[in-house]
């Protein structure tokens, strides 16, 4: 074993530490899955690493390693050492990795030892840490107690679980606020990596060790970030509490959410007049994703509302015709899709409130566990 290898063991605290990483795979591999401390400065191109991969295929490692080294030689070679050394000289702690913690990482660690520079690599890769983070949300379902935040749309519960420590915020994970209006102007994490930064969440909780876990009460998909499945499990067997919240607040709650934070957030992203045309997509896509759900007629009532409403904003600098179409989505599709799902929870329902007492509930009960 190599006196410059960090083991496996060592994994846990990687993540709770958040260490810098190297990660000197191929880009089209740290493309589908990464960890957020990392840093992907390859040791090989996407066609160097598939020329090397047929080469092995058809005639062996040897030759593999042979074509590896001829391709990645001279000025391509000096290129990426410096690379890795400019990357080292800021990051002094960093650990080095590829995907299985084989021969990229020991000729990438090779290679910049060389160099003058020195950096460990990790025992078994990105493949073995992956497979550390799903069996760690494996057990979480298990042994990690979870508490469900469930809540009419726009009472705030997100607002509410970025205020307290012992809570997760799963649409931040999967950068998406869950509803068919929840898309952001960014994209989403690939699966792997919305699993990944799961996982690390969960670590840090355990490191807490609160009483419980406060989550929302999610559906399974969140945009098209799937919770992992034994996880959602746990969430439907887990307790409720309900935040409580006037329809006048909800309704302001959105309009904010919605209309003047997305519409600046697209106008700052793209210059005024694309920005305008962004948002008027980003609000007739979004009711068009639910028309099977609302129906022919609803939907296009809805749609004369916002388009209307597009045209006093932009018009007439005046955004308060949005409060149309957001009230009579709130009663007639989103309100009654609500009560129908928080029916089937009232067994598992131990606490109801405003903002005021959830959070004063919340603080009562997170005492930590004893050792």
């Amino acid at each position: 074993m190599s006196s410059n290898m960090i083991a496996s063991s060592e994994y846990q605290r990687i993540f709770l530490e958040d260490i810098p990483l190297l990660d000197v795979r191929a880009p089209i591999e740290y493309s589908k899955g990464a960890f957020n401390d990392s840093t992907n400065i390859a040791l090989m191109s996407d066609d160097e690493r598939k020329q090397v991969g047929t080469c092995y295929k058809q005639h062996g490692q040897n030759a593999a390693i042979t074509l590896g080294h001829s391709l990645v030689n001279g000025k391509t070679k000096q290129q990426r050492v410096e690379a890795w050394q400019q990357y080292i000289t800021k990051h002094p702690q960093a650990y080095l990795y590829c995907f299985r913690g084989g021969l990229r990482s020991k000729l990438s660690q090779q290679w910049i030892k060389e160099a003058g520079s020195d950096i460990p690599f990790i025992e078994g890769g990105y493949k073995a840490m992956r497979q550390y983070l799903i069996q760690t949300i494996e057990s979480a379902a298990i042994e990690q107690p979870l508490l469900m935040l469930s809540g009419i749309t726009g009472s705030g519960k997100t607002d509410l679980l970025l205020q307290r420590n012992e809570a997760i915020d799963l649409e931040g994970l999967a950068n998406h606020r869950g509803s068919s209006f929840g898309k952001n102007i960014d994209p989403q994490p690939t699966q792997i990596n919305f699993e990944n930064n799961l996982a690390v969440k969960l670590l840090k909780q355990q490191r807490l060790a609160y009483q419980f876990t406060l989550l929302e009460d999610e559906s399974y998909l969140i945009g098209r970030s799937a919770i992992p499945q034994v996880f959602y499990q746990a969430m439907q067997r887990s307790q409720v509490i309900v935040l409580e919240e006037s329809f006048d607040n909800r309704l302001s709650r959105i309009h904010q959410a919605y209309v003047v934070d997305k519409a600046n957030t697209y106008i700052n992203r793209y210059g005024m007049e694309q920005g305008k045309h962004a948002f008027t997509d980003y609000l007739l896509n979004s009711i068009n994703s639910i028309k099977k759900r609302l129906g022919g007629k609803m939907h296009a009532d809805l749609t004369v509302l916002i388009e209307q409403a597009i045209n006093c904003q932009f018009i007439r600098n005046d955004l308060s015709a949005h409060f149309d179409w957001i009230s009579t989505l709130l009663l007639h599709y989103y309100d009654p899709m609500y009560q129908y799902q928080l029916a089937k929870k009232q067994q598992r329902i131990i606490f109801s409130g405003d903002h005021q007492a959830i959070s004063e509930w919340l603080t009562a009960n997170k005492k930590r566990i004893q050792y």
